[in-house]
């Protein structure tokens, strides 16, 4: 991202702190499903919720510096969080592959990404109401292909630009 372009909240959304944090809650929800299958044991997926209750931080460095060996960001992150959570950890990615938890990530991104711009929409569309009532008697210029016309109202050309949006 252009950083004189982007928004801060739309940012946090991208970075690694974020991916890898939801990376963390697909494969902890994944071993629950397997604990609850019988497949892993529970203890498992509490040790990692227990660990992700401390709110840990994410050491991205860390991550980065794991890949750069494995030459693989999943193995990398699994063996960070690994390393947090102890011998438990080995019980996560079952059944998974790499696409799975990318795919899923991506899907929960695209998720909070469209949630800030649909949060944006609707204030928009708030201001617009409001300028659009306030301004319902101001007068103005009308335009008809690009020449001035009858006299409107400023509030209706709001209403209009609502009534689009």
């Amino acid at each position: 991202m252009i950083p004189r372009y982007s928004r801060p909240d739309m940012v946090k959304i991208w970075e690694p702190e974020n991916r890898f944090r939801i990376w963390f809650e697909i494969e902890a929800h994944a071993t629950d499903a397997l604990a609850q299958r019988g497949v892993v044991p529970a203890s498992a997926a509490q040790a990692l919720w227990k660990w992700w209750d401390t709110n840990p931080t994410i050491d991205v460095a860390a991550i980065d510096a794991i890949e750069a060996v494995t030459k693989h960001d999943v193995i990398a992150f699994l063996t960070w969080v690994a390393e947090q959570v102890g011998d438990e950890a080995r019980f996560m990615h079952q059944g998974m592959t790499s696409s799975d938890v990318l795919d899923t990530c991506l899907a929960v991104q695209l998720t909070q990404a469209t949630d800030l711009l649909l949060a944006d929409m609707d204030a928009l569309l708030a201001a617009i109401k409001t300028r659009a009532m306030e301004h319902k008697f101001t007068p103005t210029i009308g335009r008809s292909h690009g020449i001035h016309a009858e006299p409107v109202t400023f509030g209706m050309k709001l209403a209009q630009a609502y009534a689009e949006f």
